[in-house]
């Protein structure tokens, strides 16, 4: 980072300000809540991001409301409930419903609207709902360098949209990992930032910018470069919490479960690589940022970042890997807010989530939030005129024998309820922040579960697969992954 007092994206100088400020998105993939040094991580190095926090606002209770890609980022894209945009599950595929998206908003305000990196799932994947400039393959620019080297040399004879994973062996969503296998400039991690920097070079200087730069890591591949991952498989990492609630028939790592399963007994040798993986990728985001926030520092303009994740990852908690399920592994996500005029150095426990990302920016930049976003302005958190959320509904469809789920959170207390068997499970998380044991049957949070339970019925009273007769849960229902508008 520049040395100086000035904050991150303030305008220096006598340089005239321009109407509104620029708004940059910074979102990784797969990234835990509590993968920040910032946030008291025993092993993890992220300097540049706990600087952010320490200049800028930081969400100790953000949670992704439906925790895998495609929904949590329709959330980001909407400001919308999963239920409302109409995607509760990984529906690959499914189009964007609202021609109001984030991208489309500041567009229509007279934004210059780039996505550079990991894409927001968009489909079809033509399809820009609002974004001008759009950069999300690296291995697409027939041009690169990247293609001169691997595809055009011979070695891409069996090229894939991800050639490296084919080269390096590892799986896109197991456990497994190993140091990356190309140079270290052709990793996806480098190509966003590096296009992220080429947009801020080339952009439109009439018009203020609206910037989205998604990281692929730390989503498995665990592919970070060698020195991450030599800095990180070098120490003793700490091994997954299992609570007293968790599957005891979970296949063991190197024992007959397959590495690209989402239950798994992670331990020894394969925990000491995975973590090596998964902390050097976020370690290489770090050290990355640092290179795009120093270019932001370059800019006359005043600019306000968002760093989040669309969810993050289980890494072993309770036997599970990946992500998808309720607990905190899987859906408590980073959140940070930097820019002029905000608090420094604020630790924020308000309950927040993705779909407050598009009214916050609107805020910010003083543009109207559309009709039909539901999210509310993470400004509110803060300020002579505070308001907070009671709770965050979050819910996921999916395949397995639970069928899905549904949960309440407000950040100190969880209430889960899974479709199909209509078990129930609730936290303290303010004594248990690690989930180890599931208080439902405690006599002592009796009220509380009840309190709990009653809100979820009235949530689900008129959804069209019928979990709610307005007097109690009704399991085993059909729980699709889209709800059509029709349906509802």
């Amino acid at each position: 980072m520049a040395s100086g007092s000035r904050r991150m994206g303030q305008a220096q100088g006598d340089a005239p300000m321009k109407k509104r400020p620029n708004i940059v998105l910074v979102m990784t993939d797969q990234h835990r809540g509590d993968c920040l040094s910032v946030n008291g991580h025993p092993h993890l190095m992220t300097p540049v991001l706990d600087y952010l926090a320490a200049d800028g606002v930081r969400f100790t209770r953000a949670y992704s409301e439906c925790p895998t890609c495609v929904p949590a980022r329709r959330c980001v894209m909407t400001g919308q409930t999963p239920f409302t945009n109409g995607v509760v599950g990984f529906a690959l595929g499914e189009p964007i419903h609202t021609t109001l998206t984030l991208p489309e908003v500041f567009r229509r305000a007279g934004y210059q609207t780039a996505s550079v990196g990991r894409s927001m799932h968009q489909s079809p994947t033509y399809a820009r709902y609002g974004f001008e400039i759009v950069n999300d393959d690296p291995f697409a620019e027939v041009y690169s360098e990247f293609n001169h080297v691997w595809r055009l040399s011979g070695r891409g004879k069996n090229f894939q949209s991800w050639p490296h994973v084919a080269a390096a062996g590892i799986t896109g969503n197991g456990f497994r990992a190993r140091p990356w296998n190309h140079e270290e400039r052709f990793h996806e991690t480098n190509w966003s930032t590096a296009k992220a920097v080429e947009f801020l070079d080339r952009r439109d200087r009439d018009v203020p910018f609206f910037l989205y730069v998604g990281f692929v890591a730390p989503h498995p591949p665990l592919l970070p470069p060698q020195a991450y991952y030599d800095r990180y498989i070098r120490m003793q990492l700490d091994e997954p919490v299992v609570g007293d609630w968790a599957d005891l028939n979970a296949p063991e790592a190197g024992g007959g479960a397959w590495p690209d399963g989402d239950r798994i007994k992670l331990s020894g040798r394969f925990n000491q690589e995975c973590r090596a993986g998964y902390y050097g990728l976020i370690n290489h985001v770090d050290d990355q940022l640092s290179l795009l926030f120093e270019r932001l520092r370059n800019e006359k303009e005043d600019t306000y970042i968002i760093f989040t994740s669309d969810h993050g990852e289980m890494l072993g908690d309770h036997h599970c890997f990946r992500k998808y399920v309720p607990y905190e592994g899987s859906v408590h996500i980073p959140m940070i807010i930097n820019g002029p005029g905000l608090p420094r150095g604020m630790v924020a426990r308000e309950a927040v989530c993705l779909m407050d990302i598009l009214p916050t920016f609107c805020d910010l930049a003083g543009i109207d939030v559309p009709e039909g976003v539901e999210g509310m302005s993470m400004l509110k958190c803060f300020g002579h005129e505070r308001q907070s959320r009671q709770y965050i509904h979050g819910e996921h469809s999916w395949e397995n024998e639970q069928g899905g789920h549904h949960f309440l959170t407000d950040g100190r207390r969880k209430y889960i309820w899974f479709t199909r068997s209509g078990r129930e499970q609730f936290f303290d998380l303010e004594q248990d922040p690690h989930e180890l044991h599931d208080a439902i049957a405690d006599e002592r949070y009796r009220d509380e579960v009840d309190g709990w339970r009653k809100h979820l019925i009235r949530l689900l009273q008129n959804r069209p697969e019928g979990f709610s007769d307005g007097n109690g849960l009704q399991p085993g229902k059909r729980y699709p992954m889209v709800v059509r508008r029709n349906e509802r």
